[in-house]
Order: structure tokens, then sequence, then C-alpha cells
């Protein structure tokens, strides 16, 4: 190979790789920051661009779609002490390319461990109830809060979403126990409640009982009272009628108990005869 050969393909070569340093093409999507001797210089916008060769350097090349960051899953503890474990996820855009790259060194764990911080303070400030039931409230709170750190990085954040929050294994074995009690101690006062309107009836119950019975008394010795006054104003002062009507009863009396089928022997009083003799010849003399 002659020595104008190598020249020629070497001066061939420099002019492919000075092309090929000079002409960008960025797609759509992408924004890439330019530095010249170790300074930013431009950003570089989707389309062609021309750089200075060897003077112009693409330092960074950043995407400005929505991009999705992920926060793992960590243990937040609640202001009544209860373990509960968070995660989120994050949809953040780069509005300027200059900030997202020389504000900080890592924008995206930037705002992850930023995301992180502050759900624990947030969730820290509330009971284990509410951190719970409260994801719309938790949501609104994050973004509020990291959106002005967000706007120093050149970042804006679109949306914040609490992937999940729940107790810990721990915490839920003794809500699963707490929650037992409860039942229990609902059913215990149930059942009192219960043994308790039981006994208020059935004292209610003897009550009414023993007024209709202290009634049916009184009725009872009102309708004796009145068959006495009656049989007394019949009578009158005569004793016959009424010898009479004791004789009637006593043997009345004595029927029924000779017609009992639990009476075998029936014992008649020893002057039952001068009884009803002498009532029989008190009739007769009348």
């Amino acid at each position: 190979m002659s020595a104008g050969l190598a020249i020629t393909i070497t001066l061939l070569v420099f002019v492919v790789i000075t092309i090929a340093k000079g002409v960008r093409l960025v797609s759509q999507g992408e924004e890439w920051i330019v530095e010249r001797l170790g300074k930013y210089h431009s950003t570089l916008r989707p389309g062609l661009n021309i750089l200075i060769p060897y003077l112009d350097n693409v330092a960074y090349k950043l995407v400005t779609k929505d991009i999705i960051l992920d926060v793992k899953e960590q243990e937040v503890i609640t202001r009544d002490n209860a373990v509960i474990l968070a995660n989120a996820i994050a949809f953040v855009k780069v509005t300027d390319p200059v900030k997202a790259v020389y504000g900080v060194t890592d924008f995206s764990e930037a705002i992850r461990n930023l995301i992180m911080t502050t759900l624990r303070s947030i969730v820290g400030e509330m009971e284990l109830d509410a951190a719970l039931s409260s994801r719309d409230t938790i949501k609104a709170r994050l973004r509020e809060s990291i959106a002005d750190e967000a706007v120093d990085w050149g970042l804006t954040v679109k949306s914040v979403e609490i992937q999940d929050i729940k107790p810990s294994e721990s915490m839920q074995r003794a809500m699963e126990l707490q929650a037992a009690a409860e039942r229990e101690r609902k059913a215990a006062v149930t059942k009192a409640e219960g043994a308790k309107q039981a006994a208020i009836l059935e004292a209610e119950a003897r009550l009414e009982s023993a007024k209709r019975d202290a009634n049916a008394q009184v009725m009872l010795a009102e309708a004796s009272a009145e068959a006495i006054r009656r049989v007394t104003s019949a009578v009158g002062n005569e004793p016959g009628p009424m010898m009479y009507l004791l004789g009637e009863k006593y043997i009345a009396s004595l029927e029924k108990l000779a017609a009992s089928d639990n009476a075998k022997v029936v014992v008649m009083p020893a002057d039952l005869q001068e009884t009803l003799r002498g009532v029989l010849g008190k009739l007769g003399g009348r």
C-alpha cells in the first residue's frame, strides 16, 4: 500500500467520524444535554441537530415521556404505634432537562426516597384505622408535599398512587384476636340482655298472675259474702232452714268422698244419725 493511499483512507475515516460527531438525530420523546468543553451548552430537541465535533459532547440523554417510578414496600409506624406495610407508584415527567441533570444526582432515586420519607411522615400522623381507610387523603397529601421539590429538580409529578397499605403480619394477628374478643363481648352482652329481658318478663308475669289471683280471691270472697247475705235474708232468724242446708252439704260431701277412686273406706262420723235426726226432727216439728 502506497503512502498516498494510506493518507487518503485516513482522511476519509476522519471525515466520517467528524460527520458522525457533528450530526445527531434525536428521537421523539427524548432530549439530549450537550456540554462544550465540560460545561453545559445546549439541549438537543427531537429531530436533526448539528454539533461542533470534538468540542461538543452529548453528556446525558433524557426521556421526556411519563416515567413510572415504583416505590418499594416499607414498614410505617402510625401514631398509635401500629406497624403497617405501604408501597406506592409515581408518574413523573421531565419538564426541565437541565435541572433534572444538574439539580440532583439521580432524579429517579431522589423521587423514590422523597416519596418514602413523606409517606412515613404522613402515615405517622394518623391512627391505624384512619391510615387503612384514607388512601385518597394520603395520596393527595403525598403529591402536594413532593410537588415543590420535584419542580426544583425539573420534574412534574403527574400522579402518586398508593398500591397497597395493610397491617404487618403481627399486627394482622393482633387485629384478628381483637376482632374475636369484640365478637365474644358482643355475644356476652346480647346473652345478658336476653337473660335480663327474660327475667323482667317472668317477674311481670308473676306480678300479673298474683294480681289476677288476688282479684279472683276478692271476687270469690265477695260472691261468698253475697251468697251468705242472700241465705241469711231468705232464712231469717229460723235455724231450721240453715240446719237443712248444712246437712245437705254434709251429705253431698260424703257422696263425693265415697265416689272418689282413691277412697276405699269412708269413715262416717259417730254422731251422723243424731245430727240427721236432730235436723229431721226439727223439720218435722216445723
